[in-house]
């Protein structure tokens, strides 16, 4: 798995971000003193390759404004109930964090006509496109 530092520093501050709010959560629900336990340790392992391999890259919006859901129905699931935790909280523990994070909810979204490998033609259609990844 690549170091936040490996990533771009956007995103490297999105890795930093989820990471503490899986910790916010894991205290709060799980009762873990130090650490993260197994389940949560699961879900930022994969929050942390659905970053390396986002297709936006360095224009990545916020997960909530993304057009590419690619996170699986039960991860998406498990991390909506950590970022409704957690989210309020981050602006008491991780003030620079979750503020930073609110002002990246106010990018634009990238049209899905600029993603490597995409048609422009194929970019107007109303399907949903599958990740790369896949």
């Amino acid at each position: 798995m690549m170091e936040p530092e490996a990533l771009s520093p956007r995103l490297g501050r999105e890795a930093r971000t989820v990471a503490a709010m899986i910790r916010l959560y894991c205290a709060g629900r799980h009762a873990v003193k130090h650490g993260v336990c197994a389940e949560c340790t699961e879900l930022a392992a994969y929050a942390r390759r659905r970053l390396e391999r986002c297709p936006f890259g360095e224009g990545k919006p916020t997960c909530a404004k993304c057009p590419v859901h690619c996170y699986r129905p039960d991860m998406r699931a498990r991390i909506r109930a950590v970022m409704r935790y957690a989210g309020p909280r981050m602006l008491f523990r991780y003030p620079v964090l979750a503020l930073l994070h609110l002002f990246d909810g106010l990018r634009s979204t990238p049209e899905l006509a600029l993603l490597p490998g995409r048609n422009s033609e194929v970019a107007g259609q109303t399907s949903r496109p599958q990740p790369p990844w896949q």
